[in-house]
């Protein structure tokens, strides 16, 4: 039997992703050993060597890199290599550290990875980014706080306040896997979290969202998403979709997959008072029923891209991921 190449290459790059292992041309590279002249050991270091305002990239070579990384540069790309690009499950670098909150100079302070509000036009591939500190306090992995930021393909795991998406800007996540277990999403940007896989790994909310005002335009959307458990015991009905960080929180799951380990009531409280936007919309599982939800929003049709990132969406987003 006759085979078309091209076609068959083409199924497999559809089916599988594309491999991503050498830098591409340009690129500055970060080779944890066998490094040469002009290539980094360390992805702080390659981050540190940027200058101006010019786009860059960054291609980052296997190994678990520990370090914190914060990035201001105004436009960027970091590549991690894989051989399936469109997902996180092949990735092959990790960025990892184990600073607090409390003892760290604060939430932003203390992630691995910060991307800053210098930062906007910055997009991250295939990485897996760690904060390995634990129970017992507040310890995030990544911290984006600017506008216009992409995350692709990344793991991002913790335990408390794992990933803060913040700063009033808009933020996209596309294909990523979010580990933790107390208000693992936290912050006031507008994010749209797509395609994505929340992994409960202990009892607690799933966001925390931050938004302040009723006239603030912030969301946080989860569409298209997974809901699931990484945890050794039962979390059956001890998981909550979110509780208001403060007075004005707005959060919608909406086509997404919501086991039994949400509990009936959908939410819990945090915020005295709070009157919280709390919506869902065209879900399935075993945790999806809204009747017994609470500080619940009805919501007749899903949200759109373009309401919570902007009109403009389709020109800085990656909508090949």
């Amino acid at each position: 039997m006759l085979v078309n190449v091209s076609f068959f290459l083409l199924f497999i790059t559809l089916v599988y992703g594309a491999s991503r292992t050498t830098p591409p041309a340009g690129a500055i590279v970060v080779r944890q050993t066998g490094a040469t002249s002009g290539q980094f050991t360390t992805v702080s270091a390659a981050v540190a060597s940027l200058s101006g305002s010019a786009a860059a990239t960054i291609f980052i070579y296997p190994g678990v890199y520990n370090e914190q990384v914060i990035i201001s540069h105004p436009s960027l790309t970091i590549m991690g290599s894989t051989t399936d690009t469109g997902s996180y499950k092949q990735n092959s670098v990790t960025i990892t550290h184990n600073l607090n909150a409390q003892d760290n100079g604060g939430n932003d302070a203390c992630a691995t990875v910060r991307a800053t509000s210098s930062a906007p036009n910055l997009r991250i591939y295939n990485i897996n980014i760690v904060n390995s500190y634990g129970t017992g306090k507040q310890a995030t992995a990544l911290s984006a706080k600017g506008t216009r930021q992409g995350f692709y393909g990344l793991s991002v795991t913790g335990y408390q306040d794992t990933l803060l998406a913040d700063g009033g800007g808009f933020q996209y996540y596309s294909n990523c896997f979010i580990e933790g277990a107390v208000d693992y999403i936290y912050g006031s940007a507008s994010a749209w979290f797509g395609e994505c896989t929340l992994a409960s790994n202990g009892g607690g909310a799933i966001t925390a969202n931050s938004r302040d005002s009723t006239t603030d335009p912030s969301y946080y959307v989860i569409d298209s998403s997974t809901i699931t458990s990484a945890s050794s015991t039962s979390l059956v009905g001890k998981v909550y979709l979110g509780r208001p960080w403060r007075m004005y929180a707005r959060v919608v799951f909406q086509n997404s997959v919501l086991p039994n380990l949400i509990n009936a009531a959908g939410y819990t409280t945090l915020a005295a008072g709070a009157t919280p936007i709390f919506s869902e919309i065209n879900n399935s599982g075993a945790g999806a029923s809204t009747s017994q939800r609470v500080m619940y929003t009805s919501m007749s049709t899903p949200i759109t891209h373009a309401q919570v990132l902007g009109s403009d969406y389709n020109t800085w987003i990656d909508s090949s991921f």
